[in-house]
């Protein structure tokens, strides 16, 4: 119920749940990861359309530098009252179209300097978006170091919860032999347990680092 309230908005929407907590989860290369942060990241997403946003506007600043035509055109009712026709019989439905040309002389340099802004614009949206894949790369370093460190650790913690289950088996042999005492199964059953709560930790950490890799990637 309480995982219903975190991920459903209709708490009576059945679901199951898995055990996940795979071992053979593969990790991506980090080529491939660098590849798809760059193509799907949100981060770098949300920079490249700020720079082109600010391609769009130096060019709507520089075409302040060219004449401008407006052309209006207006269709509807001058009248007092609803009507088609006054009441000397002209119509009061009529169309309007009017131009108007602004030839740019002289306006202070107010052109220049909205040129140079929309520039300055672009020049930051360039640092952002080059500061948004480095940081990214340094992302996918870390993350992949990350989960390959864990990967590691998983065999490590596999062989020791390995080891104590075979420690347990062989402790119970003596002790149905009459050669170990109680409290060393015991510590063999604490032992065995502690061992698969290691490795249960490394599988939840590798898990961990996949799902900050994907969030990265944008990939789920």
């Amino acid at each position: 119920l309480g995982l219903a309230v975190l991920i459903f908005a209709d708490l009576a929407q059945p679901f199951s749940v898995v055990d996940d907590l795979r071992p053979d989860a593969p990790l991506p290369p980090p080529d491939e990861i660098r590849q798809q942060a760059f193509a799907n990241n949100p981060d770098i997403r949300a920079a490249e359309a700020g720079l082109r946003q600010a391609d769009f506007g130096i060019k709507a600043a520089r075409g302040l530098y060219y004449p401008s035509l407006v052309v209006d055109y207006f269709y509807g009712m001058d009248s007092n009252f609803f009507a088609l026709h006054n009441p000397d019989g002209s119509r009061n439905l009529g169309s309007v179209v009017q131009a108007a040309v602004n030839v740019p002389v002289w306006n202070w340099g107010a052109t220049r300097s909205k040129v140079r802004q929309a520039e300055l614009q672009k020049r930051q949206a360039e640092v952002d978006l080059n500061f948004a894949r480095r940081q990214i790369e340094a992302n996918v370093t870390g993350l992949y170091l990350e989960g390959q460190a864990a990967k590691a650790q998983l065999d490590s913690l596999r062989n020791s919860a390995d080891l104590a289950s075979e420690s347990l088996r062989l402790t119970l042999l003596r002790y149905q032999g009459g050669e170990a005492t109680a409290l060393e199964v015991v510590d063999a059953q604490s032992a065995l347990a502690l061992a698969r709560n290691a490795y249960d930790d490394g599988l939840a950490r590798y898990r961990l680092a996949l799902a900050n890799i994907q969030t990265l990637t944008g990939r789920f």
